[in-house]
């Protein structure tokens, strides 16, 4: 791990004015934000990340899990994964988003890891994480050690010439399929993006994984008030129960009317370059019966512009079972 310059930051203008104001924010280098430091500290150990300066955060009133006055919920980016996988409004109103963060990482991690930090989870690619090959992502223009590597674990939707690296969460999969905001504070002032804006595809900038610019805090993430009635499920397919990255995985939330169904959300994780909404499914679900044939045409069309690569085209096949299961789980005894 390389030396560092560490600061802590007790207000959110404090923390903002300390990354973008820092000597290293403007030479170049590089300014990160700590919080459990799950992901970060692993990367820095690994001289993935090589941060000038770290900003640590944790002192901030950002770990509140609170209620909209319109009936939706706003994540704190401090609050931790198991405070919000077990809350009973979670629970009750957004179980997609508990049994997604319930499927990732340990318990041990899951008591450390932060909304926020999640939504910054780097790729597991394992040449992304290894310095002795070549990666677009870690340096760009040095090309892409995983297209023709070993890629078994890697991208099949969003894919470019330049990078194949899998968007690793869990939570961020079942955020997309309910909508969430995410909400920045920065050098500008505040704004609030759309998860499916906030990331990005590889394109030709693949080291750039979402709109953040130096300086950008996220401070929270909004869910919007649930529709009565609606359905919603989120599973998981890996090599081992427990403590494994997904192959497949999607995130639905419905709502039926008289066996039809009347709204669809779609979100596949594991196969995508970042979380990938399905827009492509989901107008195939809506207004169609709840039914097997159904599923399976929504499978189809969700994997319809997949890029297997050499070693991961049973995806395809692998993703398309998890939608139709899950699915079917979510829509049993509607």
């Amino acid at each position: 791990m390389d030396a560092f310059n560490f600061t802590r930051a007790t207000t959110l203008d404090q923390a903002v004015q300390s990354a973008a104001q820092s000597p290293t924010a403007h030479s170049g280098a590089t300014v990160r934000f700590v919080a459990g430091g799950t992901n970060l500290i692993d990367m820095m150990k690994i001289y993935v990340e090589r941060p000038s300066q770290l900003v640590d955060i944790n002192d901030l009133p950002l770990d509140k899990i609170t209620p909209t006055p319109n009936g939706g919920l706003v994540l704190g980016a401090l609050a931790r994964n198991s405070d919000v996988a077990n809350h009973p409004t979670v629970l009750r109103d957004y179980p997609v988003l508990s049994q997604a963060l319930l499927s990732g990482a340990s318990p041990q991690l899951r008591n450390m890891a932060t909304t926020g930090g999640n939504l910054l989870q780097r790729t597991r690619c394992v040449y992304f994480r290894d310095t002795a090959h070549a990666c677009n992502k870690r340096e760009p223009g040095t090309g892409c050690s995983a297209i023709g590597g070993h890629n078994r674990m890697l991208a099949i939707l969003g894919t470019s010439p330049d990078c194949i690296a899998t968007n690793p969460s869990d939570q961020n999969v079942a955020l997309t399929a309910l909508e969430a905001t995410i909400q920045i504070q920065g050098p500008k002032g505040q704004r609030s993006v759309p998860i499916h804006d906030f990331y990005l595809l590889p394109g030709t900038t693949p080291n750039r994984d979402t709109i953040l610019e130096p300086g950008d805090l996220i401070t929270s993430v909004t869910l919007p008030p649930p529709t009565p009635g609606s359905k919603s499920l989120y599973l998981k397919l890996r090599d081992r129960a427990a403590y494994e990255f997904a192959l497949a995985s999607a995130a639905v939330v419905l709502t039926l009317d008289h066996g039809k169904i009347h709204t669809a959300r779609v979100a596949l994780g594991g196969v995508g370059t970042k979380p990938w909404r399905s827009l492509e499914a989901e107008h195939i679900l809506q207004g169609r019966s709840a039914d097997p044939a159904t599923f399976r045409l929504a499978a189809e069309a969700a994997l319809k512009n997949a890029h297997p690569q050499s070693e991961n085209a049973f995806k395809v096949e692998l993703s398309k079972r998890c939608l139709v299961r899950a699915l079917t789980t979510a829509t049993r005894n509607a």
